[in-house]
């Protein structure tokens, strides 16, 4: 179900720092219409820490909406406490999503053991596919290996989101998990070398501007194309690298507002782009051709 390419949602906002929905609306129609497989929101590139619990739960419904069920939403329920975790997720079932995309808990930096019980507590309590998500540099902790090996015996833990950046990691963690076990790719830069290892997709930033270059990537690399996967690599590289210029989802909502799709707004702590970063962005989406297509409509 979550195979191939899926977009890690932004959350559009008014002016007035408000959820702009007719945006929102917007912009998840522009990925079905583009072709994405599956979509992510309120994880990370969502601003999820931001959103009120009313919010959270309203994008979803709208992404649900919107999708009509032709394509799956994997909703964002993540945290550091994990009684709570266990509340938003069971929301997440009840709106009907298809699963929930649940990042190790940050701060309290919990131990293996400490990750095990408490995703094992997530999959006992919701009986959604849990995709796990493990970005070290954001929450401090790294799920090793061998506990993913152990989580991928529980029946509903359906896989990982792997950002660890961790090539050798990541060639680890498909050596020892079964195959029914879905790796995918948490960095748009390396979905093509952990496809190659038996990964079956990403989690992309990159394709809220270009849903369907990265479709396309990712499913020429799923067929074993890795030339026209890696011509597409090399065209998007540095959009992909230009994203991470500042914290995410800085620079992408800043591409996507110069794009016209969406206004430029951020919820503190969160701010846009310094002037010679934005400007950076600019050029990039210049020399991929992306600025054009927003001024021509297309």
């Amino acid at each position: 179900m979550f195979t191939g390419c899926g977009t890690a949602l932004v959350t559009p906002f008014r002016q007035d720092g408000s959820l702009d929905e007719i945006t929102l609306r917007n912009l998840v129609r522009r990925q079905i219409q583009e072709g994405i497989n599956f979509l992510v929101p309120c994880g990370t590139t969502g601003e999820n820490p931001t959103l009120t619990r009313e919010e959270h739960a309203r994008v979803v419904e709208i992404t649900l909406e919107e999708a009509k069920g032709i394509v799956p939403v994997l909703a964002g329920a993540g945290g550091y406490n994990t009684a709570e975790v266990i509340e938003l997720a069971r929301e997440m079932a009840a709106l009907g999503a298809d699963g929930v995309l649940s990042v190790t808990p940050y701060y309290n930096k919990p131990t293996q053991e400490g990750l095990f019980q408490h995703y094992k507590a997530l999959a006992s309590a919701v009986p959604l596919p849990i995709v796990l998500y493990s970005v070290q540099g954001r929450t401090g902790v790294n799920l090793e290996p061998a506990t993913l090996k152990r989580l991928a015996e529980i029946e509903n833990i359906y896989g990982v989101k792997e950002a660890s950046g961790n090539i050798a990691q990541m060639a680890s963690i498909l050596q020892r998990v079964p195959e029914r076990f879905t790796v995918l790719s948490g960095d748009d830069a390396v979905t093509i070398p952990l496809i190659a290892l038996g990964g079956r997709g990403v989690i992309s930033v990159a394709s809220n501007e270009i849903p369907a270059a990265m479709t396309r990537l990712t499913e020429a690399a799923l067929a074993g194309d890795f030339a026209a996967a890696r011509a597409l690599q090399k065209k998007y590289l540095p959009l992909m690298e230009v994203n991470f210029i500042e914290s995410n989802p800085g620079p992408v909502k800043a591409a996507m507002a110069l794009m016209g799709l969406l206004e430029p707004v951020w919820r503190l702590p969160l701010v846009g782009p310094l002037p010679q970063n934005l400007a950076r962005i600019e050029k990039v989406l210049e020399e991929t051709g992306l600025l054009t297509h927003a001024r021509s409509g297309d």
